[in-house]
């Protein structure tokens, strides 16, 4: 099977990509709709990467349960608490594997979030 790719995006590349049983979330930033990072600290930019991860696992047919790791790069990494929290509430049962790191993001924003899914074709 060769791979597909779902969604599209005004930079070069896919929100999702299949390869497989595997399916591959680009990394996702606290935007809205509206191409807008949302205003708010850590946790409201969780909870938006958070839906914008789950979005684009739903344009391959996918849901969080369906994550088997995640990547997180946190801007500063003062805000793990906080992030932390809110990412418990959204993998409450068998969380994926994770790394987090600190690292300096390419916008204005204070995480990003990548992640793998495994769902059987």
């Amino acid at each position: 099977m060769p791979k597909q790719t779902f969604g599209t995006s005004h930079v070069p590349l896919s929100p999702a990509v299949r390869a497989g049983d595997f399916v591959y979330i680009s990394g996702q930033v606290p935007v809205g709709s509206d191409g807008i990072v949302v205003k708010g600290g850590i946790t409201e930019q969780t909870e938006q990467v958070l839906a914008n991860v789950r979005a684009a696992l739903a344009l391959a047919g996918c849901t969080l349960d369906d994550v088997v790791k995640t990547t997180v790069w946190l801007e500063d990494a003062r805000d793990f608490g906080a992030f932390n929290a809110v990412y418990g509430r959204h993998f409450p049962q068998n969380p994926p594997a994770r790394t987090t790191v600190e690292s300096r993001l390419m916008i204005d924003i204070k995480i990003e979030v990548e992640a793998v899914a495994y769902r059987p074709v």
